[in-house]
């Protein structure tokens, strides 16, 4: 199974540095919200919900919205945030449209004497916010995801900027849409393009005509269908765009094109679109406009085909002549160049032409902050479907050579015209195979990403390509399931297998031979004895370390609920053990989650620690170890019962082990769990939850899962904080169960974990509203858990936060307590070195966040949550 690719990892491995997440312009801007400040709405009354008046929107973060009634001026005291999702509002002129009275907040009321004069004059020439983004399936939407699948757009034309063309979109993936011209086909996918959408080729569905401009399909695509066809598929998209028209608050980003001073004759150079990693002289061959320009590769082969593309001022990749000679770039001369060395002087004076000026050209000396060895993400130029891992090789100026680390070099042949342009002692220098792993992009690209940005879109990434012989790290040799016993011998290294062995004895101090799965043994509650079965008889030979990595990372697959024992294993320590940490991680319904598990480095260790790991998993203690148990197991656990290895080597150990009466006990104590839980069921709702899904007693199960979600789940899943749980998928009893509510579980302790304060403006404890009521186990699971010190914040219907402070009171060392109470808590110094109190707080946003911390942009989300949940209950307390 190929391991999952981790950013975080592959970093630390080798040693490099991230591309800071702020210097890629065009994803700052997709992350922005719909609405901006200084836009203008009306908001219903909160003293009397049949009146409105206008508000102007201060900041947003998220869906909410910090808004300022007109007329309170710079006054900021009466700022009130609100939920976009929730909240009455409506664009301006509603209230007029629907005959609903206008009327001014009464701290204001005697403020002015005629508040229509003010209206009309605090109205003039603003901008009002969108009516499709306060209401209906748009409400509340970022720009970006104002893009949906279907929606038509109008895309211009490669070769000629006067035509353009409806496209309609089939993928948006943060912002980078996958366009298929309109009359094409799933089986025309081939034709798809790749754009982001603040590309300036990119504009709203009938622009083309409000501009004059002619709407044809590209000359390459005609053959496919019939004119008629074509004009088919044109009213077709227009009568959909039409119907579901994106808002124009989409292109309010896109950058106006400036005018340019190019004239015809000019001699400039560019990067080549055409060929890998070249820069070649080319000549300004027509002027269409003030805005566009043609440039044709210089060329002097009378049998050469002229290669033209279309540019405009702020093309990437266009540079003033002897730019390369400045920057120490290699400059490709133009085919058919006669000369030795080519020279711009004599090569200008040969052809009777001009260079362009440098005032042409935006500034060619702005990196943006790029600096070699950075890593990214960026799409792969043969394939722009594939984002790859890739590391910024050189900078110059505003170019970057990125080396794509996902795409193997030397497997793609070079190019056939890269032959004829090469001479043949330049292809032997450079070798026959060209890096095509490599390419050239300009800093403002939008075909680079920062890091993580995949992984926040939910779409795949290619991962670097992982040399065959890795070094002593990796993993250790797996036995195959049919060996029924130990070879005299440890089995021939093949060249270039990934055995984890120290160079001389295998059997040195810090190595094992092998380490077995005893298949006949108990598998206990935890472990699933279908999958034990299908794991190899054993793992080993090589390097301690490695090989109960591999075995435990084995054991957590072959778990019904992979979390919970590798919360287990996180608990799995002894203070005599010469050992190190490790990172484990286990998936479970989709989700991922991580945690450190301390392994044992010596071999005189191992038996001792296999032991252990069976006793923590409630297994048999023969289950893992040096030992093979091929016949028999000494302790005869194959016709032992599950309880008696649950009682007896489970964590719930009671008593020494006994027989008849004493096994009342356990019985005695879980009649009173279930008195304690008859009480409080008197204050509670008549619902109740348990969890399903596993061998194990329900009683058993409901306290694991609170466990693990307090412990492995807590601030180790790359999934979102709220849906952070290992707990079984739960499903409804049948005939007279009692319903079971994973869903309310996971909101109530999400909940729990994060809002264990104590002191403070936090609160105590609170009793959640009837009809939600949460079980005994997760009551007492979080008043005993030893790492929360402190009471459970309030928890309301659906888990969001309760206050019992205004925040706006919070000094900096409660919005400390606060930021510490999270899965955050690695970012509370900050807090404290910038002095940001209750009032600061509120006004943090992502790109504030992300600027003045300097976080990536994981941290930077799940920071921005946490501060959310404080607006939200902010505004539901306090404003």
């Amino acid at each position: 199974m190929e391991e999952e690719f981790m950013w975080e990892e592959y970093l630390e491995e080798t040693g490099g540095t991230a591309a800071p997440h702020t210097i890629f312009r065009h994803v700052e801007v997709s992350l922005q919200s719909s609405f901006q400040p200084g836009m203008k709405l009306e908001v219903a009354s909160k003293s009397s919900p049949e009146t409105y008046w206008v508000a102007t929107i201060i900041t947003t973060c998220g869906q909410l919205l910090l808004l300022r009634y007109s007329g309170y001026g710079d006054d900021r005291r009466a700022d009130f945030w609100c939920d976009v999702m929730t909240a009455e509002l409506h664009p301006v002129g509603w209230c007029a449209q629907n005959h609903k009275t206008l009327t001014p907040p009464e701290a204001i009321r005697e403020k002015y004497s005629d508040w229509t004069e003010f209206l009309v004059q605090d109205l003039t020439g603003s901008r009002t916010a969108p009516a499709n983004l306060l209401d209906g399936p748009l409400r509340g939407k970022n720009t970006v995801d104002l893009i949906v699948a279907g929606s038509v757009l109008e895309l211009q034309n490669l070769s000629d900027p006067l035509l353009y063309w409806p496209v309609r979109v089939i993928q948006n993936i943060g912002g980078r849409l996958r366009l298929r011209p309109v009359g094409l086909s799933e089986r025309h996918r081939a034709q798809d393009t790749w754009l982001f959408y603040l590309d300036v080729r990119l504009r709203p569905l009938g622009w083309a005509l409000e501009n004059r401009l002619t709407l044809e399909p590209p000359t390459e695509l005609r053959p496919l269908l019939s004119d008629r066809d074509w004009q088919q598929a044109l009213q077709d998209a227009q009568a959909d765009g039409q119907k579901d028209a994106v808002p124009l608050e989409v292109f309010k980003d896109h950058a106006d094109l400036p005018r340019h001073a190019f004239r015809t004759g000019m001699k400039l150079e560019m990067v080549s679109p055409w060929e890998q990693l070249l820069i070649r002289p080319v000549s300004v061959t027509k002027v269409y406009s003030d805005t566009y320009f043609q440039v044709t590769l210089d060329d002097l082969c009378a049998e050469a085909a002229p290669r033209s593309a279309v540019c405009h001022a702020n093309s990437p990749g266009i540079l003033p002549v002897q730019w390369c000679l400045k920057n120490g770039v290699a400059l490709e001369r133009p085919r058919g160049y006669e000369g030795p060395d080519f020279d711009w002087a004599d090569y200008l004076k040969q052809s009777g032409s001009e260079a362009a000026p440098d005032a042409c050209f935006p500034d060619t000396g702005h990196t943006r902050g790029f600096t070699e060895d950075m890593w990214l993400e960026a799409v792969n130029p043969a394939r722009p479907e594939e984002v790859c891992v890739a590391r910024v090789s050189r900078v110059r100026g505003r170019l970057l050579w990125l080396r794509l680390e996902g795409i193997p070099s030397a497997l793609l042949p070079l190019e056939e015209e890269l032959e004829k342009i090469r001479d043949k002692q330049r292809h032997l220098s450079a070798g026959v195979l060209q890096p095509q792993s490599e390419c050239i992009v300009d800093v403002e690209s939008m075909d680079i990403f920062p890091v993580g940005w995949c992984e926040a879109n939910s779409y795949p990434l290619t991962p670097p390509l992982r040399p065959v012989c890795q070094k002593q790290k990796k993993i250790a040799v797996v036995q195959p399931e049919k060996q029924s016993a130990p070879p005299a011998e440890a089995p021939p290294v093949v060249a270039c297998q990934p055995v984890a062995m120290d160079t001389g004895a295998a059997n040195g101090r810090y190595c094992c031979s092998r380490v077995f799965v005893n298949h006949r043994c108990f598998s206990g509650p935890y472990l699933n004895k279908g999958r034990i079965a299908e794991l190899p008889r054993a793992v080993g030979p090589g390097k301690c370390s490695l090989v109960l990595k591999e075995l435990l990372s084995m054991l957590i697959n072959a778990a019904y609920k992979p979390g919970r024992v590798l919360k287990e294993l996180q608990q799995l320590q002894e203070p005599g053990w010469d050992s190190q940490e490790e990172t484990l991680k286990a998936k479970y319904k989709g989700k991922t989650y991580r945690s450190t598990v301390r392994i044992v480095r010596l071999a005189e260790q191992i038996p001792d620690f296999c032991r252990k790991v069976c006793v923590k998993l409630q297994c048999c203690p023969n289950l893992l170890g040096p030992d093979l148990r091929a016949d028999s197991c000494p302790e005869n656990c194959s016709v032992q019962t599950k309880t008696k290895y649950t009682y007896y080597y489970g964590k719930k150990r009671r008593l020494p082990r006994a027989v008849g009466g004493d096994e009342a006990k356990p019985a005695r104590r879980r009649r009173k769990r279930k008195a304690i839980f008859v009480q409080k069921k008197r204050r509670s709702s008549n619902m109740d939850f348990t969890a399903a899904g596993s061998p194990q007693d329900s009683d058993e199960e409901e306290e694991e899962d609170e466990e693990l979600m307090q412990s492995c789940s807590e601030g180790s899943s790359s999934e979102p904080r709220d849906d952070q749980t290992d707990a079984s998928s739960v499903e409804a009893t049948g005939g007279g169960g009692r319903p079971r509510r994973a869903a309310a579980l996971r909101r109530a302790f999400s909940a729990a974990a994060f809002g264990s304060f104590g002191s403070g403006p936090f609160g105590a404890a609170h009793q959640p509203p009837d009809g939600r009521r949460r079980s005994t186990r997760s009551l007492s699971a979080c008043s005993q858990n030893n790492r929360q010190q402190h009471k459970d914040v309030k928890v309301e219907e659906d888990g969001q936060l309760v206050l019992d402070r205004n925040p706006l009171e919070w000094s900096v060392d409660e919005v400390v307590q606060f930021i510490n109470s999270t899965d955050c808590a690695s970012l509370a110094n900050i807090f404290k070195e910038q002095d940001i109190d209750g009032q600061a707080l509120l006004l943090l946003t992502l790109p504030t966040v992300q600027e003045c911390m300097d976080l990536k942009l994981g941290p930077a989300i799940k920071l921005c949550h946490q501060i959310e949940r404080v607006k939200v209950a902010f505004y539901k307390q306090f404003a």
